[in-house]
C-alpha cells in the first residue's frame, strides 16, 4: 500500500511509521492522520507486530496540526464542531491511539510542539534525542491544547508544572523533559530511533498477551481508585493462567531456553 504523508517500514517484531511532510515540519493534516490510522487498524490484528514506533525527521518529529485545513466559511462554525466530533481524522487519531492494544513508542528528534507533543503523549513511551525540543505553544495563538494535552501532561508531570508550560507556552529541552519525567530516555542527537528499536526489540521477545493486558490495566487503572485498580489487575492477570504462552514461558524457564511466544 502506498502512502502520501508517511513512510511505513516493517521490522522483525514491530513497525515504524515515519511522518514525512518535511515542507510542513511534519504537521498533521487529515491525510496524515488517516494514513496513521490505517496502519494501526491493519497491524492491530497481526500477531507478528508487537509494537509501533512513531518518528519524524531530524528537524521535527511533528509540529502540530496543519492550520491550512482550519479554513471555516461564514456560518460554518457549528458544522466544523460536528466534524471535530464525528468525522475529522486528526481528532479521531488522538481518540483512538490511546486504545491501541500494542505499545506505541515515539522517537523524537527536533521539534515536538502542540499537537505533535500531544501525539507522543497519547502513546506509551517517549525517547528523545538531545536536540529535541518540546512545547505546547497554543496559548500564544489564543488557543489551548486540543489533542488531550490538558489531560495527559498533568498525569505525567503534575498539574502545577503542566499549567506553567501551557500558560507560558515555553519550550523545554530534552534534558528538562527527562527531569520532568516527560520522556523515558534521552540519547545523543540522531540516536533516538536506535533506543526506540532497542525497546521495541525487548518488548517483542515477551508474551504479547501479557504486554497487551498490562497496558490495558495500567491505562485504565490511572482513573480508578487503588482498590478497583487492584481488583482489575487480579482479574486480568488470572486470565493469563489459561494461555498457551504461560505454559511455554514456564517450560522455557525450566529448560533454560528462550521462550517462543505466539500470543495464544
Amino acid at each position: 500500500m502506498s502512502y502520501e504523508d508517511i513512510i511505513l517500514e516493517k521490522k522483525e517484531g514491530w513497525v515504524e511509521i515515519t511522518i514525512n511532510r518535511p515542507e510542513k515540519l511534519n504537521s498533521l493534516r487529515e491525510t496524515t492522520a488517516q494514513e496513521i490510522l490505517d496502519v494501526l487498524h491493519e497491524v492491530e490484528g497481526q500477531r507478528e507486530v508487537t509494537a509501533v514506533i512513531l518518528q519524524g525527521s531530524e528537524k521535527a518529529f511533528c509540529t502540530g496540526i496543519d492550520t491550512s485545513e482550519f479554513t471555516i466559511g461564514d456560518n460554518e462554525y457549528f458544522d466544523f464542531y460536528r466534524k471535530r466530533k464525528r468525522s475529522r481524522k486528526v481528532n479521531q487519531l488522538f481518540r483512538e491511539l490511546p486504545s491501541f492494544t500494542k505499545p506505541v513508542i515515539s522517537a523524537i528528534e527536533g521539534f515536538a510542539l502542540g499537537g505533535g507533543l500531544e501525539l507522543a503523549l497519547v502513546g506509551d513511551i517517549i525517547v528523545a534525542g538531545a536536540n529535541a525540543r518540546f512545547g505546547l505553544p497554543e496559548i500564544k495563538l489564543g488557543l489551548m491544547p486540543g489533542g488531550g494535552g490538558t489531560q495527559t501532561l498533568p498525569r505525567l508531570v503534575g498539574p502545577a508544572l503542566a499549567k506553567e508550560l501551557m500558560w507560558t507556552g515555553r519550550r523545554i529541552t530534552a534534558q528538562e523533559a527527562l527531569e520532568f519525567r516527560l520522556v523515558n530516555h534521552v540519547t545523543d542527537a540522531g540516536k533516538a530511533i536506535e533506543k526506540a528499536r532497542e525497546i521495541a526489540g525487548n518488548i517483542a521477545g515477551n508474551a504479547p498477551l501479557s504486554v497487551m493486558f498490562t497496558k490495558a490495566v495500567i491505562d485504565r487503572g490511572m482513573d480508578m481508585p487503588l482498590a478497583e485498580g487492584m481488583a482489575a489487575e487480579g482479574d486480568v492477570s488470572f486470565m493469563l493462567y489459561f494461555t498457551k504462552d504461560r505454559q511455554e514461558g514456564l517450560n522455557a524457564f525450566r529448560e533454560k531456553r528462550t521462550p517462543g511466544f505466539k500470543g495464544e
